[in-house]
């Protein structure tokens, strides 16, 4: 009996392994970059938040450069990402091409996508104090205060959950489980800091 194809914009979420599948084996350049731009445009929002960028930036600035910077940081990230996670999964028995791992690492920013659902009534609602360390405004209100732990917390929890559907799919295409995948993640940021940091303190020796 021939299945019904899966919807990836829903299937991602709980399926991630199948979805990856019927998308690898269909077209795997099918929208790889638009969701690599839109995941790195979240992932900005993100990071300026963290970062309490709004101390320094009006919230027109924070935008506009997180439109800008998120979208081209995204599509580096998906090709730098590629390559490496291929080369570091080569060695633990890794099977993926470089095209078939970018396609995962984009469908696993589909989570992040539904997360604009909360990012964008969240700015509206809380304006520059998303990304401020002050915010008078939210402490002066419980229910505002409320609102925002309630989309903070939501938009945490699809982010983890974009990761775990990362590492699954990742799983599928190079042939091996979430957890190696995880180590296969984690030898591909190793090899990417450790020059990185080395360059760094090369750097910092030389200019004194």
């Amino acid at each position: 009996m021939e299945t019904m194809p899966l919807n990836p914009w829903f299937s991602m979420w709980l399926h991630p392994r199948r979805t990856i599948r019927q998308i690898v084996e269909t077209n795997p350049e099918r929208l790889v970059l638009s969701l690599a731009a839109v995941g790195g445009f979240i992932e900005g929002l993100t990071n300026m938040a963290s970062d309490s960028k709004g101390d320094d930036m009006s919230l027109r600035a924070i935008l506009l450069a997180t439109l800008i910077v998120g979208p081209i940081m995204g599509i580096v990230g998906l090709w730098v990402g590629g390559f490496l996670l291929r080369w570091t999964g080569g060695w633990i028995g890794g099977q993926a091409d470089s095209r078939r791992i970018r396609a995962t690492l984009a469908w696993a920013n589909v989570p992040l996508v539904w997360s604009l659902l909360l990012w964008i009534p969240a700015i509206l609602l809380f304006g520059l104090e998303l990304f401020t360390e002050a915010t008078p405004v939210l402490d002066a209100s419980a229910q505002l205060a409320g609102l925002h732990l309630v989309f903070s917390v939501g938009i945490g929890i699809i982010s983890l959950w974009s990761f775990v559907a990362f590492l699954h799919a990742l799983g599928e295409v190079q042939g091996f489980s979430a957890w190696r995948s995880l180590l296969n993640s984690f030898l591909a940021l190793l090899v990417f800091l450790v020059p990185l940091f080395a360059f760094i303190g090369i750097a910092i020796w030389a200019s004194r």
